[in-house]
């Protein structure tokens, strides 16, 4: 047993890693009671237009849903990698953990876990979940600072230190500016997306397939911006005789899976409408609901028919002739 349970009195406790990302769950939730919502109302869609209308629906509400989700996202590059390091600087510990790299648009995120003998060698729980923003108005160097101040472990400030300005690697600039071109591709999509979904609600068809045509074009170069960074030369993250090497992570496939879903989506609207616009309006629901309305009106005893009137209507001729001989 150490003085104060071998912990630092004087610094700010770790972050802990969080079992999930609460943006994430924000957004997912919000989409998520949106959908909720439709299916109620869905029982009063009749016929063949109720699963039209919730396939489009689903799909239109998960686009939305993964290119705003993306946005807040810190794995479009992951890595993990478990190993034997030293604990904290000044100090003889060895410590077995799982040491993670997850970078997203804004910044960096590196978690620290505890290994299987962890405990056998010092009196502490390892867990650790540290953020390094390098986003419009924040310092990615004074986070390291930081950082150093507070006395985290070792492996994480080895590993924040790559991606410092004056680092020899150099990569914060490269990621920084990859990161913030994404961002506005991506937020140029969503917008697309609303202006879609509006064009749809409109039943102007063709422009709406136009505008999922633009959404796929914005996410793809989404991907491509981020994709530069990736591919850019990058110092080894060593460990002993291991080494912590990252891939796409799971941001990045749905990205991808998005935008392929609004290209063919797109490209199938377009080519329906000028093959077979009559489908593409049983997709929509236009030719049906267009028929029920006149099926409706001619059910309505509004008018009499043109056969009643003209049976009815008699000359006035005869009609004062007929009326003289009644006299």
């Amino acid at each position: 047993m150490t003085l104060w349970n071998g912990s630092y009195p004087f610094y700010p406790g770790p972050n802990a890693y969080f079992p999930f990302d609460t943006t994430r769950a924000v957004i997912v939730t919000i989409f998520l009671s949106m959908l909720a919502t439709s299916i109620i109302i869905l029982p009063g869609i009749r016929g063949r237009g109720r699963l039209f209308w919730f396939l489009r629906l689903v799909l239109g509400l998960f686009m939305g849903a993964v290119i705003l989700t993306v946005q807040f996202t810190r794995d479009w590059e992951t890595g993990w990698v478990q190993a034997n390091t030293s604990y904290k600087s000044f100090s003889p510990a060895q410590v077995n953990a799982d040491i993670g790299l997850h970078i997203g648009l804004a910044g960096v995120n590196l978690p620290l876990v505890q290994g299987p003998l962890v405990m056998r060698q010092i009196n502490e729980t390892i867990d650790y979940n540290e953020h390094f923003p390098w986003n419009f108005g924040a310092d990615y160097d004074h986070s390291y600072s930081q950082g150093l101040q507070k006395g985290l472990p070792s492996p994480i400030l080895y590993v924040a230190e790559k991606f410092t300005v004056q680092s020899p690697c150099a990569v914060h600039r490269q990621y920084r500016i990859a990161g913030h071109y994404a961002s506005a591709m991506l937020w140029l999509a969503f917008c697309t997306w609303l202006v879609s979904i509006l064009l749809f609600s409109m039943s102007i068809l063709l422009y709406g397939g136009h505008m999922l045509l633009l959404t796929a074009t914005l996410t793809f170069f989404s991907l491509i911006f981020f994709s530069t960074a990736r591919n850019t030369l990058k110092c080894p993250i060593q460990f002993g005789s291991v080494s912590l090497r990252t891939d796409y992570g799971e941001s990045f496939w749905l990205t991808l899976g998005a935008g392929l879903l609004c290209l063919l989506l797109g490209l199938g609207i377009v080519i329906l409408n000028s093959l077979q616009p009559e489908k593409l309006k049983l997709i929509f629901s236009l030719d049906k609901s267009s028929k029920e309305e006149m099926w409706d009106k001619s059910c309505l005893p509004a008018e009499p028919s043109c056969s009643a009137q003209d049976e009815l209507m008699v000359p006035l001729g005869e009609l004062c002739h007929v009326t003289a001989t009644k006299l």
